[in-house]
């Protein structure tokens, strides 16, 4: 491919998906929609008007894609409660004219479409990894957004788009917003070591497990399913997971177990969500057999990037 177009590339999956992109790609231009914020690194920023299908097609004729990653999502659990409207609207009609557009305007193009494994919700109530056959069981506004995204693709890709869908568990990474678990956590740490809060954290529900994966493995699955497009059943679904959850309590622990201070931890009803499932995990065998794809970082590699990155904020805010 010469052209790869990446939608949410400012964003922080898209931030880390550039040089992997780069290094599996090297001949490639590689084209970034610009949002609002400005981009860097990339070979070309790209308007993608996601909200007007007309002006849609006409940039992606402009554009000219070989290949495609929408990443682009309202993508906080906890905020979707806030606005589910503006949830399903970015989640969905974005993804449903995108899907359209493509289909029309560079039929030949490879979609990769970044869905989530948050769409299974209350199916992971059975306590096993899922595989990709399990009901879709959505237990938050953001992941019902999801599903039918996830599940408009999957039409989609009878009437001719070129697609594949990837369903990532939890990921982290540098750069991650604090909505999050793992850099809520290491926010905290990182604020109390620079003495800008008091020795305190404020947490939601510790005893939950969740399959945790590195933001660079997840990147290097997106990549793989544009490399390998071809061999790959059209719209397939694949799971991006460990298979080996994480308890969050564990998580918790090992980030103040580096912590240079002392620290309380406490409970904030606030933290709590409105519906949770006790365990997530995620069966990744299609993954490795199709795309050749398995985890490569640790959940510690993760936790030390994470923490570092909070700690240079901290300095810097300090």
């Amino acid at each position: 491919m010469k052209r790869i177009l990446v939608t949410g590339a400012s964003g922080f999956v898209g931030r880390h998906l550039l040089p992997v992109l780069r290094a599996c790609f090297p001949a490639a231009r590689l084209m970034g929609v610009r949002h609002g914020a400005a981009l860097s690194g990339w070979d070309e920023a790209v308007e993608l008007p996601l909200e007007d299908s007309a002006a849609l097609r006409t940039a992606l004729t402009l554009a000219r894609p070989e290949g495609l990653v929408h990443l682009a999502a309202l993508s906080s659990v906890g905020g979707s409660f806030q606005d589910p409207l503006a949830v399903w609207e970015v989640n969905l009609g974005h993804t449903l004219r995108l899907a359209e557009a493509v289909r029309e305007a560079v039929p030949e193009c490879r979609c990769v479409f970044a869905s989530t494994a948050e769409v299974y919700g209350l199916s992971f109530q059975g306590g096993l990894p899922l595989d990709e056959d399990a009901p879709m069981r959505p237990a938050n506004p953001y992941a019902a957004s999801k599903a039918a995204a996830d599940l408009a693709v999957g039409e989609a890709a009878l009437r001719g788009l070129r697609a594949v869908r990837l369903r990532p568990f939890n990921h982290s990474g540098p750069g991650q917003a604090p909505a999050f678990v793992l850099p809520a956590f290491a926010r905290q740490v990182a604020r109390i070591e620079a003495g800008l809060q008091p020795p305190v954290m404020e947490v939601g529900a510790l005893d939950r497990w969740r399959d945790m994966l590195d933001v660079r493995d997840v990147c290097r699955a997106y990549a793989l399913a544009l490399d390998r497009f071809d061999a790959l059943p059209n719209g397939a679904a694949f799971n991006l997971a460990t298979g080996h959850p994480q308890r969050i309590a564990d998580l918790l622990e090992a980030l103040r177990a580096r912590a240079s201070r002392s620290i309380e931890i406490r409970t904030s009803p606030g933290l709590l969500r409105p519906t949770d499932v006790p365990s997530a995990s995620g069966n990744p065998r299609a993954a490795r057999d199709l795309l050749g794809w398995a985890p490569e970082f640790t959940i510690e590699q993760t936790l030390e990037t994470v923490l570092a990155d909070w700690r240079g904020r901290a300095r810097h805010e300090a």
